[in-house]
């Protein structure tokens, strides 16, 4: 067993920055950090850059763009920046000069270009930077506390001198990040200030936060040794949510545990090389002050004596038939990682060869670890794939990096390369190989897990950007990729499953992705909630406890975010 997280009994440093995939508990373990150091008599700055952040909520006062004292908790100030609010001033500022001066095809593709995931970390990393490296504003305060830090990716970008120059002169590669530090070469300096802080181990901590799932726990190592390839290397290992006991007899309860326990035995080995805490897994929700402050202490005593009744909900067996009643068609099932879009798409997949369907399953998983959810019966109308996507972004890098090599120079080439590590690569690379499978399957269905968001669809329809890159590398637009675009678009042909959590972060990643796919004129036809203890029959009282919690985020799905849903109960196979 790991060591409990105590803030207040470790020497901690004065700036923390809180990181990990989304739905991990950073906002809500940084809270409560900032709490006990301020009781503590710690003059306390809490720093909120995360688009899913709900600082507010969390503390139940609103909190704006200055400093703000928090009223139940002496010594303590929050800001919640908004990143997208941030990223969108950003565009402006950028873009802004051009527009009387540039065709409106090239405006429009330079917007696009500064839509991405990139831009709202480069937008959320210039104002914690400003933060950072303002000694007048920050020298009153003991620790100033980050709810997210930057990417290794990101960070790289940084340290690159062709990041400075801009992708208006001409981008060497087209549907890319190479956007967002357009126009910056003011913030240099200041840029070079915050790197320097995030580098210093007498300065900065880095506490990488995880759930103990194999997913969780493999996205927390490769952010670890991005930012240790960069000498960010005062890391810590928080391990958000342990069971600390299972109820016997309980069949959830046992699985849940059980599950944790094996994930944590495989942790991979640059994180074992990390000093490790743990957080428990709590019945109670982590909003208020009262509840932030028992996270450290003794867990508050929450009973729920009513079971909440899910209503307005299909099951995956009624999403199926709907499907079966196209005959044929594609389906893709999108979310964030650790939501269970391979389960998912493999469960549809399943079901439709079940009614005498022919059905083509392409993952990005291993086919072996899906090979145990096919029954022998409908081996000859089911067939899967696996698409690697290490090896399908390095034949893509290679294919780029190959036709730009003889025009650029030591630094453009390095640039390039780092450029495309960006998340938008993979994206593309894999929706290659996925269009190819579609085109191969014209008359079946095809299930595909993981698709591009939005953005990098748009990005991949540019006549400027994503057909100029492949003219450039393959000489001409695969045929795969023309026909895919439209046919995604096309409600009667394609079904876009979003798959979320029952928790905060999840609804609001899976409600970005849905505006961003409405932006390429797709409109998800179903949402799926996966993992659900309000519909099990646990009487785990933590467990139980949770169930009622995910009551709020059933709701906003059903009333707000979807007409058609499914809700998939926790399940007992350890994945």
């Amino acid at each position: 067993m790991n060591r409990r997280f105590q803030p207040t009994s470790n020497k901690l440093t004065p700036y923390l920055f809180f990181t990990g995939k989304g739905g991990v508990g950073k906002t809500s373990t940084a809270c409560a950090t900032a709490v006990a150091l301020a009781d503590e008599g710690k003059k306390v700055l809490i720093v909120s850059t995360d688009p899913a952040s709900n600082l507010q909520d969390v503390f139940g006062e609103d909190i704006g763009y200055t400093e703000m004292p928090i009223s139940q908790v002496e010594n303590l100030d929050a800001i919640n920046l908004d990143p997208e609010e941030a990223a969108a001033l950003y565009r402006e500022m950028t873009i802004g000069p051009f527009r009387d001066k540039l065709p409106a095809t090239v405006i429009a593709q330079m917007e696009e270009q500064l839509s991405g995931a990139c831009t709202v970390e480069i937008a959320a990393f210039n104002e914690f930077a400003t933060i950072l490296t303002d000694k007048e504003r920050t020298r009153g305060y003991d620790h100033i506390i980050f709810d997210t830090a930057p990417t290794g990716h990101t960070l790289r970008l940084l340290h690159l001198p062709m990041a400075w120059s801009g992708f208006l002169e001409e981008s060497s590669h087209g549907a890319s990040c190479l956007g967002p530090l357009s126009g910056l070469e003011d913030k240099k300096v200041l840029y070079e200030e915050a790197v320097q802080a995030l580098s210093n181990a007498e300065q900065t901590t880095l506490i990488l936060v995880t759930r103990p799932e194999k997913s969780s726990l493999q996205e927390a190592n490769r952010a670890a040794t991005e930012l240790r390839d960069i000498g960010l290397l005062n890391q810590v290992l928080l391990i958000n949510g342990k069971l600390t006991e299972k109820q016997s007899g309980d069949a959830v309860s046992e699985a849940f545990f059980d599950r944790q326990e094996k994930a944590l035995e495989a942790i991979p080995e640059t994180l074992k090389e990390l000093n490790i805490y743990e957080l428990p897994f709590v019945s109670f929700p982590l909003t208020g002050v009262k509840s932030l402050r028992h996270l450290f202490g003794k867990p508050l005593e929450i009973s729920y004596t009513e079971k909440r009744k899910i209503s307005n909900f299909s099951t995956i067996e009624e999403m199926v038939s709907k499907f079966a009643e196209k005959e044929k068609g594609v389906i893709l099932t999108m979310g964030k990682g650790g939501v269970g879009k391979t389960t998912i798409a493999a469960a549809i997949a399943v079901g439709l060869a079940e009614k005498g369907h022919k059905v083509h399953l392409t993952t990005t998983d291993p086919a072996e670890h899906l090979t145990p959810l096919f029954q022998e019966s409908i081996d000859s109308l089911l067939t899967v794939s696996a698409i690697n996507p290490k090896q399908e972004v390095e034949a893509y890098k290679k294919e780029i990096i190959s036709q730009a090599s003889e025009n650029l120079d030591e630094h453009g080439l390095a640039y390039l390369e780092e450029d495309l590590n960006s998340p938008c690569t993979e994206e593309i690379a894999v929706f290659r190989a996925f269009a190819k499978v579609v085109e191969e399957a014209d008359e079946s269905f095809v299930v595909i897990d993981t698709a591009p968001t939005g953005h990098t669809l748009l990005l991949l329809d540019a006549a400027e950007s994503f057909h100029k890159e492949l003219e450039r590398s393959t000489g001409e637009v695969p045929e795969a990729v023309s026909k895919l675009l439209p046919r995604l678009r096309n409600q009667q042909e394609t079904d876009v499953v979003i798959v979320t959590l029952p928790e905060a972060t999840p609804v609001h990643e899976a409600k970005r992705l849905q505006e961003d796919l409405r932006r390429a004129d797709i409109e998800p036809s179903w949402w799926a909630i996966n993992q659900s203890f309000a519909m099990t029959e646990t009487t785990d009282p933590i467990l139980n406890a949770r169930a009622a919690a995910e009551g709020e985020w059933i709701d906003e799905v059903s009333n707000r975010l979807s007409k058609q849903r499914v809700i998939i109960p926790w399940g007992l196979e350890v994945k």
